[in-house]
């Protein structure tokens, strides 16, 4: 399912847009070349930076007279040159990076603390964000970034389809997913109900945590917890009994939730909306959005982009004006309107262009949504994770030791 494996702009977050280090290692450096005297400052931007940010750019120079370069960085390129960076110690004043990477930059010194900036103004205060959005920018209790757009996890589901089965509305409840998704299974061969992500690596989590699971305590991890591993449980009786598919099947949007509704229920993010809108044939009343079943509860998976200053940037003062001006209702408002990233302050939730049924769907889900541990090595721990599930999925491995050797693996990870 090629649409419903694509990495949100989120979780590969971590892979992607830190990634805008990376080009310190190639060409100039921001940081050598800026300074106060000239007040030219570089952003670097993970995508188009000409189309999503330069308007707000433009605003901000008018204003200060301060001079910005972007520099758009191909998502392709970030991984290669992410070690370039970080130790040649030198790069951007101003970069955007993903919410999954902050503790690994904070840890390696790499982003400037940002805590008495954030202390001293209001406009900036913690409780004008998400509670999760706000956490992704912590790490062991300092602020190393500002939350500048925000996304989770909602239930995509056809309507039409699921009214076959005599559900007039989304499940509510993990007992209403699985009974809705064994009745859609049951409509013929290679028909299913819900779509168990084998490729998103914080998928077990999210569920793990409605299931009342803490994923790290005090520096321990606790993957092979009774909540754990009962929510995987859970989620391996969707594939045990057709519900699911076993493994990702490379369709594309219309092949998956398209026509029949090979697959009508899947989890993901924002993203996707465009996709079913462009792609699915599928009339707008044919398909819905709606906030998470729960379990015990039914937390989200919070992630994004945030803003930060490099560490070695030597035009802290300037870098930390343009990270204001970026962070306000309006531009990120703007950014919205060019880019589709949602706002992480909560104030700009009451703009009219934020205000249609689905939009606020992902609007409710925020406030139940919360980010993966602060850990630098949490990627990999993801990683190694789909590795679990894939032998859990089509091995028929007992969850209960396999949760036990990822857990041991993973502490040692969590103890480098």
């Amino acid at each position: 399912m090629r649409r419903l494996k694509f990495k949100r702009v989120v979780s590969l977050l971590g892979a992607l847009f830190v990634g805008v280090f990376l080009l310190a290692g190639c060409g100039n450096s921001s940081s050598n070349n800026s300074s106060s005297s000239n007040k030219t400052l570089t952003f670097w931007y993970a995508g188009d930076g000409d189309s999503d940010v330069k308007p707000m750019i433009k605003q901000f120079t008018k204003k200060t007279g301060i001079k910005v370069k972007i520099q758009s960085i191909p998502w392709s390129q970030y991984n290669d040159k992410l070690l370039t960076a970080a130790s040649s110690k030198s790069g951007p004043d101003v970069l955007l990076i993903g919410t999954t990477q902050m503790a690994q930059f904070a840890s390696s010194n790499s982003l400037m603390d940002l805590s008495s900036t954030i202390k001293n103004d209001k406009n900036l205060s913690p409780s004008k964000y998400f509670s999760g959005s706000e956490k992704t920018t912590k790490y062991k209790g300092k602020y190393y970034a500002v939350p500048w757009y925000a996304e989770t996890r909602v239930l995509y589901y056809r309507k039409d389809v699921l009214k076959s089965v005599g559900y007039d509305h989304a499940p509510k409840t993990w007992d209403e997913l699985y009974d809705a998704a064994l009745k859609l299974s049951k409509r013929g061969k290679n028909m299913y109900g819900f779509n168990v992500d084998s490729s998103e690596p914080t998928f077990g989590f999210m569920f793990a945590r409605q299931n009342g699971a803490t994923l790290i305590k005090n520096g321990k991890t606790q993957f092979n917890s009774q909540q754990m591993v009962s929510a995987l449980t859970y989620l391996d009786k969707f594939v045990k009994n057709g519900a699911s598919p076993k493994q990702d099947l490379k369709l594309t949007i219309a092949q998956s939730f398209g026509k029949n509704g090979r697959i009508p229920m899947f989890i993901s993010g924002p993203w996707e909306m465009s996709s079913i809108e462009s792609d699915s044939g599928l009339k707008d009343s044919q398909w819905g959005v709606a906030e998470l079943p729960k379990g015990k509860n039914n937390t989200s998976v919070m992630g994004g982009g945030n803003l930060a200053v490099f560490q070695y940037s030597k035009n802290k003062t300037n870098a930390v004006k343009l990270l204001k001006f970026l962070s306000t209702k309006q531009s990120q408002l703007t950014y919205y309107k060019k880019s589709n990233s949602m706002p992480t302050l909560k104030s700009a939730w009451s703009d009219s262009s934020l205000q249609s049924s689905k939009i606020q769907v992902f609007r409710k889900q925020l406030n139940h949504s919360q980010p993966m541990p602060a850990v630098k090595n949490w990627d990999e721990i993801g990683t190694n994770y789909l590795d679990v599930w894939e032998q859990i999925a089509l091995k028929n491995t007992d969850i209960q030791q396999s949760m036990n050797s990822f857990n041991q693996k993973s502490q040692t990870l969590l103890d480098k």
